[in-house]
């Protein structure tokens, strides 16, 4: 891949030969650095458009200039062909007061842009045919359509009583109360009761019950204020002949299917943090209710996004025979895109209409079930391992990972390198601040962090904007509990995951601070593992590496009782029969039978601490521990153990052995007075399954002979 480098008008002390060193470009031949690129050096960006190859350059204030500049250059593929890469190393970190120190971060940041692009994943499909309705108040409402009018189909619903609706018949309106409010682009279902007086439908807008009205209860809404009517029925007699108003009307519910929503209440219909796509919320704001306008102008027709998820209903901990373990996924979207089938399929499912890709389901998820696609933790992993690899091997130390929203955080991280090029006050982002955006921030979870710690980041730090909704952010910090707690537990000193948080340009001085933050303390010699795409399968391969490097190596780590995906559990042996429906509901086979007797064995490294043993166990003797088993150098957790064990109890026909003598015992005491098990038939239930059988066909057959 040919990169293109430019100092921005010697405001970046670029070293050309360094970085060509550190990435180990054609052949060894120095990459030139330009000084002005895209004005005076433009010839050199086209020479290089007309050789084919791939390009990177590394910039991405112009990024709209070079487009269209390879548009225009002759010989040169266009981007369909060839796509054109940008990464930005001016705010990132050649506008930092260390810059002159940050060649091996600008290495890492260009090696790390030039990988392959992830594989395609498939994408959800909306259809809008433009049929738009517009919720409020009669005057508001009409003001709204009115810019809308010319590119959508648009009804209104006046939710209330007041306001002005237009005289003349120009569009379908509807009144009522809004009662259910669900669905998508191009699919949304609206639901309202009208109990008002007067029906849109037939009412001619004659204006007849307005002048007849003497308390002024009805106005050019054309709805009747109830709370200010005292039953004249004046109205009633002037509206005769169109037959619009009767008190007498009960009720009516009505339902329409729309493409998009415009929602004009003070407050919103759908409150969660992430509505869905084709619903907007502008209430009484004029530059909300703009942006809305201008973006439904332009929904009509078909659309994609990439499906962000993949979901493997094996490895789900969420529910088995209509018991519910794990919910984590359920609580922490935002979106409300994921919904339990416990009694119905089982497991989870997921709205792919919904899902706005924020990834915190796959973040929460301890088995792995939920998997993030966008890109998948394998590219991801190549990323990181790249990233730190070419960092470490250009000299780099104590590398911190700054992971960040490819949105708002990137905008955050352009204002804080922007701030350190005209503030002396402001350092910018440091020279061992790596920074990676994500789709969103909470697409990376315990798996990645810890892979990032054990290739050798001393830090891992979490930019969290306004795009966070308050469950990632709870959902985040509970995760980086767990992660410090397991990398503390092995003796490395600090806290190696935060969060930092940004409201607004006003925190960008403590952000400024925050990134100048003393290293954590890394592993002497990183990883070259590779992330796996199954989630647990990588922590695995995180812990064994970091376990190995770990200055200290106790027994066991105490974990946080909230989203720990690792721990044991406990039996109490005096109320545990060996029933084993723990066993029949243990989703990842960390609970297990014997064959040969009667045993629970448990396996601690498949443990998720979903709680399905615990919530199915009918005597409530299992509880759950969280912790992180490394006794052994770790090869304790990945063998089975026996959690309880029993003597068999045997028939009292063949003496063969058969259940336990805790179960016979408890099912003897609940069926002493049932009256197929009395007198000698109460034997029964102290064989085995065959002399059981064999005894009931005796009596059967002594039975007949006795009638005989």
């Amino acid at each position: 891949m040919k990169t293109l480098l430019c100092n921005c008008n010697r405001t970046m002390p670029l070293d050309g030969p360094a970085l060509t060193k550190a990435l180990g470009a054609d052949g060894g031949a120095p990459i030139p650095v330009h000084t002005t690129l895209c004005r005076r050096e433009a010839g050199a960006f086209q020479r290089a458009a007309r050789s084919g190859d791939d390009l990177l350059v590394a910039c991405t204030q112009e990024s709209r200039l070079f487009l269209e500049l390879n548009q225009e250059t002759e010989g040169a593929p266009g981007v369909a062909e060839r796509p054109i890469r940008f990464v930005n190393i001016r705010e990132t970190g050649g506008w930092s007061r260390d810059a002159v120190g940050a060649t091996p971060k600008l290495a890492a940041l260009i090696a790390a842009a030039q990988l392959p692009d992830p594989e395609p994943v498939p994408t959800v499909s909306y259809r809008s045919g433009g049929r738009c309705v517009v919720i409020g108040p009669a005057e508001a409402a009409e003001r709204a359509a009115a810019m809308l009018d010319d590119r959508l189909d648009v009804t209104l619903l006046v939710d209330r009583a007041g306001g002005a609706l237009s005289q003349r018949r120009e569009r379908a309106v509807f009144a009522g109360e809004v009662t259910q409010l669900r669905g998508w682009l191009g699919a949304f279902e609206l639901s309202w009761r009208h109990a008002n007086p007067i029906d849109l439908e037939l009412c001619t807008r004659c204006n007849a019950c307005i002048d007849a009205c003497p308390e002024g209860a009805i106005d050019f809404g054309y709805q009747i204020d109830l709370a200010a009517c005292r039953s004249h029925r004046d109205c009633v007699r002037v509206c005769e002949a169109a037959g619009a108003i009767d008190f007498e009307r009960a009720p009516q519910d009505f339902g329409e299917r729309f493409d998009l929503v415009l929602d004009l209440g003070e407050r919103p219909l759908l409150s969660m943090h992430q509505p869905p796509q084709g619903y907007f919320h502008a209430g009484g704001d004029e530059r909300r209710l703009i942006d809305a306008v201008l973006k439904l102008r332009e929904m009509s027709g078909e659309f994609e996004k990439p499906k962000f998820f993949q979901y493997k209903s094996k490895l789900c901990a969420h529910s088995r025979n209509e018991q519910v373990g794990c919910d984590a996924c359920i609580e922490v979207c935002s979106a409300r895109a994921i919904r339990s089938e416990a009694q119905t399929n089982g497991g989870i499912f997921v709205e792919p209409h919904l899902c706005v890709g924020c990834g915190a389901c796959t973040t929460v998820c301890p088995s792995g079930a939920l998997a993030y696609a966008y890109p998948g933790t394998v590219d991801q992993g190549k990323r990181l391992r790249t990233l730190l690899q070419t960092y470490r091997r250009a000299g780099g130390r104590d590398a911190a990972l700054l992971v960040h929203s490819e949105g708002a955080g990137a905008r955050v991280i352009d204002d804080l390198g922007r701030a350190a090029r005209t503030d002396r006050s402001v350092h910018g982002v440091p020279a061992r601040v790596l920074p990676l955006a994500v789709w969103h921030t909470a697409s990376v979870g315990l798996d990645l962090w810890l892979s990032a710690v054990a290739y050798g980041a001393a830090d891992v730090w979490l930019l969290l904007t306004e795009e966070e909704a308050p469950e990632y952010r709870v959902a985040l910090a509970e995760q980086a509990a767990v992660a410090n707690a397991i990398l503390q537990g092995m003796g490395y000193r600090g806290e190696h995951v935060r969060l930092l948080q940004v409201r607004d340009a006003r925190d960008l001085p403590a952000l400024d601070a925050a990134l100048q933050l003393a290293a954590a303390q890394g592993v002497a010699q990183p990883a070259a593992y590779a992330a796996q795409a199954d989630k647990r399968a990588t922590l695995d391969l995180a812990l064994d590496h970091l376990l190995a490097q770990a200055p200290a190596a106790p027994d066991e780590i105490a974990l946080p009782a909230s989203g720990s995906p690792f721990g044991a559990v406990q039996v109490d042996t005096d109320k545990c029969t060996l029933c084993l429906s723990c066993v029949g509901a243990c989703p990842e086979s960390a609970l297990a039978d014997n064959p040969e007797r009667p045993q629970l064995r448990f396996v601690e490294k498949n443990c998720v601490q979903c709680g399905l043993c615990a919530t199915t166990c009918p005597e409530g003797a299992i509880a759950l521990q969280p912790r992180l088993l490394l006794a052994d150098e770790g090869k304790a957790r990945k063998q089975a153990r026996v959690l309880h064990e029993v003597e068999p109890y045997r028939c009292i026909r063949c003496s063969k052995p058969f259940g336990t003598l805790k179960a016979i015992e408890l099912m003897l005491g609940k069926l002493a007075d049932h009256p197929a098990f009395r007198g000698a038939a109460a034997d029964r239930l102290r064989m085995c399954g065959d002399c059981r059988v064999i005894d009931m066909h005796m009596q059967s057959n002594e039975v007949r002979i006795t009638d005989l």
